[in-house]
């Protein structure tokens, strides 16, 4: 059966006032262009001997994430722990301070991080995505301190597995910290630095913090 003109016009605009409000959700949902930055500095520098630096940025462009970290003066050939940190809820974390060494002991180690840096949320290993944060394959500094991380991920696959992990909570970047972490296996520290369970304090032992802006 046919359907005279205006009662297919009448059904048309029926159906566009449907179909407008779908696609501005759509819109409003898709991935839009962002850049961040965050310059790193130096943690627990006296106490190591090592005094490391870099600069990172963030560039979103559609659902590629891409991911560029540039690290020097880090502890030489040595894998390095790198991860965003953050608070929950809508708190923007910062980077821990030599105050945070509330027991004392010189070293400002990554339980005292969490009052301002908060807990270790996104790995920058092979696979982020995976949040995988302990057995992931994280970057190793070349003889002189120094390496670049590079690589490109999806912005919906680790948003998803961010708000899995996080009670559905956005990764917004800019309220993240960038850490820097890890020193040589015989590097002898105090007893009263802290580490997450099993993991050795020299595995974890912030040595470099950026605020992602």
């Amino acid at each position: 059966m046919k359907l005279k003109p205006s009662l297919l016009m009448a059904a048309m605009l029926v159906a566009g006032s449907f179909a407008v409000p779908a696609l501005v959700e759509a819109a409003a949902a898709a991935p839009t262009d962002h850049s961040y930055t965050a310059t790193l500095q130096p943690m627990n520098a006296k106490a190591i001997g090592f005094s490391t630096t870099g600069e990172a940025t963030f560039k979103i462009h559609g659902d590629d994430l891409t991911i560029d970290i540039k690290v020097k003066g880090s502890p030489p050939n040595l894998t390095h722990w790198q991860h965003f940190h953050g608070l929950k809820g809508q708190m923007a974390a910062t980077c821990a301070t030599p105050a945070a060494d509330t027991n004392g002991d010189g070293f400002v180690d990554l339980i005292e991080t969490e009052p301002a840096s908060g807990t270790t949320m996104v790995p920058f290993d092979d696979m982020p995505a995976k949040m995988d944060v302990a057995h992931g394959d994280y970057p190793k500094a070349s003889a002189d301190g120094s390496y670049h991380y590079h690589k490109v991920v999806s912005v919906k696959e680790l948003s998803a597995a961010f708000a899995k992990a996080f009670d559905g909570q956005a990764l917004n970047l800019d309220k993240r910290v960038l850490l820097i972490h890890g020193v040589a296996d015989d590097t002898k520290l105090p007893a009263t630095v802290k580490s997450l369970g099993p993991i050795p304090a020299q595995v974890t032992l912030p040595i470099a913090c950026g605020k992602i802006e």
